[in-house]
């Protein structure tokens, strides 16, 4: 069985999405026979190495609401985070393009790493506060998965792996998905958005049953 999600490393929910979906594949009777592949989505293709201000500011600007309403969707999304296990800083987090972070997703991918790189870089994000950005300190967390630090860095100096992100984009947009997680299996069955664990297992039991559906994924809730 084939899983593909599609998320964002700037995407505080597809972080939320990646702990619910392990809480529902540590439930499937056939986990041992689901092939991951974690695919890239920028929810902001054209952001900056670094945006200027906090989260809050971001929300504020793009959402056109107050300050004070924009704090209190951070500390509703953190709140539920936390019901996951994931204890966010998103006050003090560094925001900036994800799109080389993507590239080292798909480089940990080529030596079996791709599924810790993902966690180390949102754990990065949205715990620690860290700029995904930067170059050394995607190095740094390249190395602490288990990548060379010289193949990260020659990677992250040159244009490898940019293609793979662009085609997981436009592959995104064939198959209909505007916003993130979006979890698909086989190319034939999707779920958008961070579910609870009992209703990505409820698809994945619904997947493996029907075999060869018919059904296509939809992104129409999908939120990042």
């Amino acid at each position: 069985m084939q899983v593909e999600i599609w998320s964002d490393i700037n995407c505080p929910w597809c972080y939320i999405g990646k702990r619910r979906f392990e809480a529902a594949l540590s439930r499937f009777e056939h986990a041992g026979e689901v092939d991951l592949t974690w695919r890239s989505f920028e929810l902001d293709p054209a952001a900056p190495a670094e945006t200027p201000g906090n989260g809050a500011t971001m929300l504020a600007e793009k959402y056109g609401v107050s300050l004070q309403r924009a704090r209190d969707m951070e500390e509703n999304v953190s709140r539920i985070a936390a019901a996951d296990g994931l204890e966010y800083e998103l006050e003090h987090a560094r925001i900036g393009s994800s799109f080389d972070a993507h590239r080292l997703v798909h480089l940990a991918g080529r030596h079996g790493l791709q599924d810790a790189m993902q966690e180390r870089l949102f754990s990065a994000r949205f715990v620690e506060g860290r700029l995904i950005s930067d170059l050394e300190t995607l190095v740094l967390l390249g190395t602490e998965v288990g990548l060379d630090g010289v193949t990260v860095r020659a990677m992250l100096a040159g244009q490898e792996f940019a293609g793979e992100v662009r085609e997981d984009e436009e592959t995104a947009g064939q198959l209909g998905i505007t916003g993130v997680p979006m979890f698909v299996i086989d190319r034939a069955y999707g779920m958008s958005g961070a579910q609870p664990a009992e209703q990505l297992l409820a698809l994945l039991e619904h997947a493996w049953e029907a075999g060869d559906g018919i059904d296509q994924p939809r992104a129409d809730a999908a939120r990042g």
